[in-house]
C-alpha cells in the first residue's frame, strides 16, 4: 500500500497532504498548512526575503517530521508563483534540499492549473461535465475551462491575493489605491478573457483560501450573521458607525439571496467586495469567514472574483477544498496504479498535450505515427534486453512523435532544435524533469551520442542518465524502420536470443533494402549500449 506526500509551497501558504492507495483510490492520512507569505517580498522587490524563507523552512521541517512519521514512499514538492518570480529562487531550492533532502520543482502557471484540474475532476462530480475552475492563490490566478474531464482552455494570470496587496498602501485603502488596483485587474482579465473565449458552463468551481473566505462570508451575510456593531465600533475606535452607517452599509442595507454552504453568488461577491474596500483591516477581521490572516489580503481577491464572474456572465461559484496537492497526489497514483481511474485521465491528458505540440509545429502525423508504433513494439519486444522502467515506453513514444518538431525552425540541426522545443514547451502531464528526459532522447536520434558532460544530459536527473542511451538506440531503430517514407509501413518481427537480437522485416511493395541498410548502420551502437549483436533478416 504505497503512501504519497504532496507539498505545495505557495505564495501565501504551504500545504502538506499525505495519502495512501486504497481500492485504486486515495485515502487521506494527514494534512497540515502554514501561512508563510513567501511571495510578500517577491512581488515588491523581486527576491525572497530572509524572513519569508525562514518561515517556510520552519514549516517544511515540521512537514518533514510528519512525512517520516507516516513512512511515506514518495514525496513530491512543488513551488508556484513566488518562486517563479524570485531572482534568488535557486538559493532557496538549495536551502530546502539541505534541510529536508527534497528536490523542489518550480512549476509554471499552466502546470499548476493542470494539476489543480486533475485533482478536482477526480473527486468532484460537477467537474465531469462542462465547467469552469478558478484557483486564486497568493501570486497567480488559474482559470480553466473543462469539458468531460479534459482541459479545453486555460489561462494563468498574475492576480494572486498577496501580489495584489502591493497596490494598497493605506488601511482602509484610498480611492487612488482602489483605482490602480481595479485598473490592473481589468487589464489582466481582458487578456485572459480573449484566450478563454465564449463560455457555456454548467458549473463554476473555485478552490483555495480566498474562495473559501468569500463563500463563507457570502453565506453569513445572506443569513444576517453580521458582527456585533458595538464590538466592531469599539475595536476600530470609532471608524465604524452604528448599523446602517459608513463601514457596514454594503452588508446591512442590501438584500441577499439565501445560499447553500460553500456557495457564493456573483451579486453577493460584488456587494461584499465593494464593502470590504471601505473597511479597515480590523473591520474585515470581524466579517464571518475571513479572520485575521485572510483579512490582510482579501480585498484584491474579492475584486478579482467579482470582476471575473461579471465579465464571464456567471451566476456565482461553489467552493471546493480540493487543490494543487490533490492533483499532485492524483498524478502519483496514476503513475503507480494502472487500474486507477486517474491513470486513464493522465494518459489521455499527456497524449493530447503531445498532439497539441505536433500541431503547433506542423509535424506530419502520418509520418510520425509509424515511428511511434515501431518504437513501442521494439520497447515491448526487447524488455529483457534494455531493462528500462515501464514509463520509458511513453517517453520513447513521445520522443518519436516530437523528434522532428525542430524542422519548424530549421532542417539543419533539427535534433538540437527539437530538444530545445520539447524541454521548454508546456506539454500537459509532463513535469519539467520528464520533458528533459524526453528531449534528451529526441536530441540524440541522429548521429551524435549522449555524453554525461553535455548540457542536455546535465539537465536530466542523475537517476535517468544510464537509461537515455538505451532509449536512444530504440528510437534510432524505429526511425531506421521508416527510412523510406514513400512505402507502406514494414511488418516487424523481433526475436531475442541470449547473445543476439534478430529483426525480421516483412517487405512492402517497394522492398525493404533501404530500411535494412539503415538498421545495419545502427548495429555497432546497439552492441555498444545493449551488449548484444543485431542481425537483420528480410523475409
Amino acid at each position: 500500500m504505497p503512501t504519497f506526500a504532496a507539498i505545495d509551497i505557495g505564495s501565501n501558504s504551504c500545504r502538506l497532504k499525505i495519502a495512501c492507495i486504497e481500492d485504486h483510490g486515495l485515502k487521506t492520512l494527514y494534512e497540515d498548512r502554514e501561512v508563510n507569505r513567501l511571495g510578500e517580498s517577491v512581488f515588491q522587490t523581486g527576491v525572497l526575503s530572509p524572513e519569508a524563507m525562514e518561515r517556510t523552512i520552519k514549516a517544511l521541517r515540521r512537514f518533514h517530521k510528519a512525512v517520516q512519521a507516516q513512512v511515506v514512499d514518495r514525496v513530491r514538492v512543488v513551488a508556484t508563483s513566488a518562486m517563479r518570480d524570485a531572482r534568488n529562487a535557486a538559493a532557496f531550492v538549495e536551502w530546502v534540499k539541505s534541510e529536508t533532502g527534497w528536490d523542489v520543482e518550480v512549476i509554471s502557471g499552466l502546470e499548476e492549473g493542470r494539476l489543480i484540474h486533475l485533482g478536482v475532476v477526480q473527486q468532484e462530480p460537477d467537474a465531469r461535465g462542462r465547467c469552469l475552475l478558478i484557483d486564486l492563490g497568493g501570486g497567480s490566478c488559474e482559470v480553466t475551462v473543462s469539458d468531460k474531464g479534459r482541459v479545453r482552455s486555460m489561462v494563468s494570470l498574475p492576480l494572486g491575493a498577496v501580489r495584489l496587496q502591493g497596490f494598497l498602501e493605506s488601511d482602509p485603502p484610498t480611492t487612488e489605491d482602489i483605482g490602480r488596483l481595479k485598473q490592473f485587474i481589468e487589464r489582466e482579465l481582458t487578456l485572459g478573457e480573449t484566450r478563454l473565449g465564449r463560455l457555456k458552463v454548467a458549473a463554476v468551481i473555485a478552490t483555495s483560501g480566498t474562495a473559501a473566505a468569500l463563500a463563507e462570508a457570502s453565506v453569513a451575510v445572506a443569513a444576517g450573521e453580521l458582527p456585533e456593531r458595538k464590538s466592531l465600533n469599539a475595536r476600530s475606535k470609532g471608524k465604524v458607525a452604528s448599523k446602517g452607517k459608513a463601514g457596514s452599509k454594503g452588508l446591512a442595507s442590501q438584500t441577499f439571496v439565501r445560499l447553500k454552504p460553500n456557495e457564493a453568488s456573483t451579486e453577493g461577491v460584488r456587494r461584499l467586495a465593494d464593502t470590504l474596500v471601505t473597511m479597515s483591516n480590523e473591520q474585515r477581521e470581524a466579517v464571518p469567514g475571513i479572520g485575521p490572516k485572510r483579512s490582510e489580503i482579501i480585498v484584491g481577491g474579492a475584486l478579482v472574483y467579482a470582476s471575473l464572474l461579471e465579465r464571464l456572465g456567471l451566476d456565482g461559484f461553489r467552493y471546493s477544498p480540493l487543490g494543487l496537492r490533490d492533483g499532485m497526489l492524483a498524478q502519483m497514483l496514476a503513475e503507480t496504479d494502472q487500474r486507477a481511474p486517474a491513470h486513464q485521465a493522465l494518459e489521455s491528458e499527456r497524449w493530447a498535450g503531445v498532439l497539441e505540440v505536433c500541431r503547433r509545429y506542423a509535424v506530419d502525423l502520418k509520418k510520425a505515427e509509424p515511428v511511434r508504433a515501431h518504437a513501442s513494439q521494439l520497447f515491448r519486444a526487447m524488455q529483457t534486453v534494455h531493462g528500462l522502467p515501464p514509463e520509458y515506453e511513453l517517453w520513447l513514444e513521445t520522443a518519436a512523435m516530437l523528434q522532428e518538431v525542430g524542422k519548424f525552425m530549421n532542417h539543419q540541426g533539427h535534433y538540437r532544435h527539437a530538444q530545445y522545443i520539447i524541454a521548454n514547451s508546456e506539454i500537459f502531464g509532463f513535469s519539467p524533469q520528464q520533458r528533459a528526459t524526453v528531449s534528451a532522447i529526441a536530441r540524440y536520434g541522429g548521429k551524435s551520442r549522449p555524453d554525461a558532460v553535455d548540457r542536455v544530459m546535465r539537465a536530466v536527473p542523475a537517476s535517468e542518465q544510464a537509461n537515455i542511451p538505451k532509449a536512444v538506440v530504440l528510437l534510432r531503430l524505429a526511425a531506421a524502420l521508416n527510412r523510406d517514407r514513400a512505402t507502406a509501413t514494414l511488418k516487424l518481427g523481433v526475436v531475442v536470443y541470449p547473445k543476439r537480437v534478430v529483426l525480421e522485416l516483412g517487405p512492402s511493395r517497394a522492398g525493404a533494402e533501404l530500411e535494412a541498410w539503415a538498421l545495419k548502420r545502427e548495429a555497432g551502437y546497439f552492441r555498444e549500449v545493449l551488449r548484444r549483436e543485431l542481425f537483420i533478416e528480410v523475409m
